[in-house]
């Protein structure tokens, strides 16, 4: 069985191969995307999988625009951290869905449950109907940014406009927000709740550490395996390096 795994975050795409190994010994996992974009070329190029196992959020946006955007004849196994609500779309409109984490036993379950529903006479576009409708019945996301920090300097609370923070970075548990002018303030969010407090038209998750904004990368550099080594202004007293997987992701997003 050949699986296409799209997941935008690292740990938890290894995770998840590691638990379909368990659930399916046969499984071979033939790709992992971490975007929409990267999803659409791979699909052009490549015979279609026996299973699709996706997240519903990714890099550059929700997972189901996919099955809006082309036809899509492999089966799907979603996995999610939607609510209740979204939850009862899903089993409204018949798509198995996985609560993250992912467990063994739901894995093998939601397999079991695909096996069952795949038949030779299954049409593809009765699929496309329903996950058009579950597109439908999702929660919009909201469109409403950040606009500013209120960080401080000293004794001072001070308000920074978006547009001035050049990236943020985590480390040891702590983020820091840096400034174009390379002033340094520690902020009282995670990375994972900058992403979604961002407007991802102009910052970027780059890997665990870096958040970018859009005109804080100056030049991209090859890197080995396919990486991208970056150079961000102010520079970074580290290296930042771009997986393989985000790389395609990170290109679209540079070019608009």
């Amino acid at each position: 069985m050949t699986v296409l795994l799209l997941e935008d975050e690292y740990p938890a795409a290894e995770r998840l191969q590691r638990i379909l190994q368990q659930a399916a010994p046969d499984a071979q996992v033939v790709a992992v995307l971490d975007s929409v974009s990267s999803t659409l070329a791979w699909l052009a190029a490549h015979p279609a999988p026996d299973l699709i196992l996706s997240d519903i959020q990714l890099a550059d946006g929700l997972s189901l625009e996919i099955f809006g955007r082309t036809v899509v004849s492999s089966p799907v196994i979603f996995t999610t951290a939607y609510d209740a609500y979204a939850i009862q779309a899903f089993k409204a409109n018949s798509v198995d869905y996985l609560l993250k984490p992912v467990k063994l036993a739901e894995l093998q379950a939601a397999l079991t449950k695909l096996r069952q529903w795949r038949t030779p006479t299954a049409p593809a576009a009765d699929s496309a109907q329903r996950l058009e409708r579950l597109l439908e019945s999702l929660p919009q996301p909201n469109q409403s940014y950040k606009t500013r920090f209120l960080v401080r300097s000293g004794e001072q609370l001070l308000p920074l406009p978006i547009t001035q923070v050049a990236w943020c970075q985590s480390r040891n548990e702590v983020t820091t927000l840096v400034a174009t002018d390379g002033r340094r303030y520690v902020v009282d969010y995670t990375l994972e709740q900058l992403e979604k407090l961002l407007d991802p038209q102009q910052f970027f998750r780059l890997n665990r550490q870096f958040l970018a904004h859009l005109q804080a990368v100056q030049r991209l550099h090859p890197y080995f395996n396919g990486k991208l080594k970056l150079d961000l202004a102010p520079a970074p007293s580290e290296e930042v390096v771009v997986s393989r997987e985000k790389a395609g992701a990170l290109k679209n997003w540079l070019e608009g």
